[in-house]
This record gives structure tokens, C-alpha cells and sequence, in this order.
């Protein structure tokens, strides 16, 4: 990523954390992972909102929402505009019940602007794998 923030996010198993569960109204997916950025030395979340999946579904350029905050700082950074970022969707496999283990692509052509100030961070791909549990409860 660069731009207000600039990095190589690069993490393994061991430096991320991941969470998937289902949006508010259960309107498609929410997956999160954080970790530590090794310059500058700060914890950071990524948010990639996909208001259009399903359980168990695959698909290519589903529209997303994404979100960067910088833990601890109260500085955020979304997307302005839904036609901004969209996601591959390459694996969602079941693993038990109602958890997945998913892996995608996120692609944005614009950055993510920052929500109460005037920069903005840029991510125009991102490769990601976890777990996504469609358990509402």
C-alpha cells in the first residue's frame, strides 16, 4: 500500500489475525484481518465488505467495500465511491457447519480516503485466505 500509509503487507498464518462472519441483516460477508506493519511499526485492520456473497459461493469482481484503520489512532480510511474496489472470490470451502475457509483477490482502482481527514491510502491488490463463519449467531 502507499500513499498516507506506505507498506508491504506480507504476513503469514502466524502475524495475522482473521475473522469472517456475516454483514448486519446478513447482506453478504464481512472479513477482517489485522496485524503489525513492520515500517512503521504499526497494528493495522482491513475490512473487505461484499455485500453480494453467499455461502459457499465463488465469483469474480463481486463489488467491495473496503475499510483501513490504524488501531489504536482513530484513523480510518474507506472507500468513496462502490465502484472503487472489487473482489475475486477463488475458494469457499466448507470446513464444518457453517465455516469456510476462503481465499480471494481485492483490487481497487482509486484509494481509500481518509474518513475525518484529507489523505488517503492506496491498495490495488491484495491476496488474501481465512476463514469466513456464516454463523449469525
Amino acid at each position: 500500500m502507499f500513499g498516507a500509509i506506505s507498506a508491504e503487507i506480507d504476513w503469514d498464518a502466524t502475524q495475522v489475525s482473521c475473522e469472517g462472519m456475516p454483514r448486519p441483516n446478513n447482506e453478504g460477508a464481512r472479513l477482517r484481518f489485522a496485524g503489525r506493519l513492520a515500517e512503521p511499526g504499526q497494528d493495522v485492520a482491513i475490512i473487505i465488505a461484499l455485500p453480494d456473497l453467499e455461502p459457499g459461493a465463488t465469483g469474480k469482481e463481486l463489488a467491495t467495500n473496503a475499510t483501513l484503520i490504524l488501531e489504536g489512532n482513530g484513523r480510518f480510511f474507506s472507500t468513496a465511491v462502490e465502484e472503487a474496489c472489487w473482489t475475486d472470490i477463488v475458494r469457499q470451502e466448507l470446513l464444518n457447519e457453517n465455516r469456510y475457509a476462503i481465499s480471494g483477490n481485492m483490487y481497487c482502482i482509486a484509494p481509500l480516503i481518509e474518513v475525518n481527514g484529507d489523505s488517503s491510502v492506496t491498495i490495488d491488490e491484495l491476496s488474501f485466505s481465512g476463514l469466513l463463519d456464516w454463523d449469525s449467531k
